[in-house]
């Protein structure tokens, strides 16, 4: 399993890189302001329907029916059931794609009301969620793919898609003199994206051996049996994601700028959310639903505990530098053109909300999979309609009653993530699931106790390193944000060493 994490990590990484070098542009040349806010609406839209249908639930659903097909039926009958959810995929993703091209006023007021009184704003909403939900049917093929890809043990073009989607936007942005606004430019860019990486998929399942056609659906037990699954796994493996569509019609509401705010702190958030987080889910998912198809509970059981292991190992000390200098890595990684020093420090005060909540989503990725891998949709489904209800009260509370705005929307979010992961874990108890060996305790606390030793080194050192590298002018905010990371990732590394935490892991 650590082989795969490794490749899907590494790929991923790049994939971050590279989608950080696209904010980079885009705040510079959109910068942070109702360009910039129509163009978060227009791009989390899609995204929105791409991970609750065509990602978290897909994948929940089809990933482990498809193994245990492959496993107890062999490849033609795998192929067969995996034909015949495509042509379904097919369909429905054509008929949404045409229902809200005609519908999109309607659907952007509906969801963005906020926008409602500014018609300027919403026309131009309006116009690039038009662009960019063209983007969904490519990744419906693009999600189909990868996930036959990752139940064999290919693991690598899925992971390395997303970088194509990231140099297309780069483009879109580079290109803006070409189009109506810098936004429009970015929204083609989306959309072209798409398209490289739904031909990037075909290409590697093409190699992989796997051959697939579109056809007039059908519905035999097998495709019967995926549609059983998929209606809760909607709920079960989207919470983030249903929680976060809520959240664009919160983020209508907000003060101008704040919604660039959340974008861009969500950016840095998703780095190592991204990167562990994806690798874990992507690996653990096809490996806990081959080793139960195989009978072997107790190395299911064995592989989720080394998952959470890895996960912590790497996200605590992200946690703590998000909260600890937010404002440094802002100001490190987007403070040029026009995000200025204020755009920096409000999203700054965002991103550590949104770190609060960082080890909530690792573990969900970690504990999900134990239900999905068993067939069991319905369980975090009722986790996530819970979750979702204490979510978006203490949001609504945060922003309308206490007046936070984007750092309380951001906090709902952390909030309601442990909330989630703390169902998950009281159902998995109930239901005699929730398996970890003796020394995963111990383990956790070494993780915890090399977390505390980096804060404290930073805590010592940090004031030094900022006070040496403003003074250095231009590139002042740059190379401060790089000792901090070297002096942090030494420390962290040296206690987890001395520890021998690579070792036991």
């Amino acid at each position: 399993m650590m082989r795969a994490l490794l490749s899907v990590g590494g790929f991923t990484m790049v994939s971050r890189i590279t989608g950080f070098a696209r904010e980079i542009f885009i705040a510079a040349i959109v910068g942070a302001g109702p360009l910039m806010d129509a163009f978060v609406v227009a791009f989390r839209l899609p995204n929105h329907f791409r991970a609750i249908f065509a990602e978290g639930a897909f994948n929940s659903a089809f990933v482990p029916l498809y193994t245990k097909i492959r496993t107890q039926s062999g490849d033609s009958a795998a192929s067969t059931f995996a034909d015949d959810i495509l042509s379904w995929q097919v369909v429905a993703q054509a008929g949404l794609l045409l229902v809200a091209l005609l519908a999109m006023p309607w659907i952007v007021a509906g969801l963005a009301p906020g926008f409602v009184d500014d018609p300027q704003q919403l026309a131009l909403c309006i116009a690039l969620t038009r662009i960019t939900f063209g983007y969904l049917l490519c990744i419906t093929l693009v999600t189909h793919l990868g996930a036959m890809l990752n139940a064999r043990g290919y693991f690598k073009a899925a992971a390395a898609a997303p970088v194509l989607l990231n140099v297309f936007m780069i483009a879109g942005v580079l290109t803006a003199a070409w189009f109506p606004t810098a936004a429009h430019g970015v929204a083609w860019g989306v959309l072209a994206g798409g398209v490289a990486e739904a031909l990037l998929l075909v290409a590697a399942a093409w190699r992989a051996g796997i051959r697939f056609r579109v056809r007039w659906p059908a519905l035999p037990q097998e495709a019967r049996a995926f549609f059983g699954n998929f209606g809760p796994a909607v709920v079960g493996s989207a919470g983030v994601q249903l929680a976060l569509f809520a959240d664009t019609m919160l983020v209508s509401f907000l003060a101008a700028g704040e919604p660039s705010s959340l974008y861009f702190a969500d950016r840095i958030n998703q780095l190592p959310l991204g990167v562990i987080g994806v690798a874990l889910g992507t690996v653990l998912l096809p490996e806990m639903s081959r080793l139960l198809a195989a009978g072997d509970i107790a190395g299911s059981a064995r592989a989720q505990a080394r998952a959470a292991e890895i996960g912590l190992l790497l996200t605590l000390p992200c946690m703590a530098l998000f909260v600890l200098i937010p404002h440094e890595i802002m100001l490190g990684l987007f403070s040029r053109g026009a995000f200025d020093q204020q755009a920096a420090a409000s999203a700054a005060t965002v991103l550590q909300a949104y770190a609060l909540g960082m080890p909530a989503f690792i573990l969900i990725r970690c504990v999900t999979p134990m239900f999905h891998a068993r067939g069991d949709t319905v369980t975090p489904a009722r986790a996530t309609l819970t979750s979702i209800g204490f979510n978006m009260a203490v949001k609504v509370g945060l922003i309308f009653g206490l007046g936070w705005g984007a750092e309380g929307l951001a906090l709902g979010t952390s909030v309601g993530a442990w909330i989630s992961l703390g169902l998950l874990l009281v159902f998995a108890w109930r239901e005699g699931l929730l398996s970890l060996p003796p020394s995963f305790g111990l383990r956790v606390s070494g993780i915890a106790a090399a977390t505390a030793f980096m804060i404290a080194v930073l805590v010592l050192v940090g004031p030094l390193l900022l006070a040496a590298a403003h003074g250095l002018g231009q590139f002042g905010n740059e190379v401060a944000l790089m000792a901090l990371g070297l002096v942090a990732g030494g420390a962290y590394g040296l206690a987890a060493f001395g520890q021998g935490l690579h070792r036991r892991l």
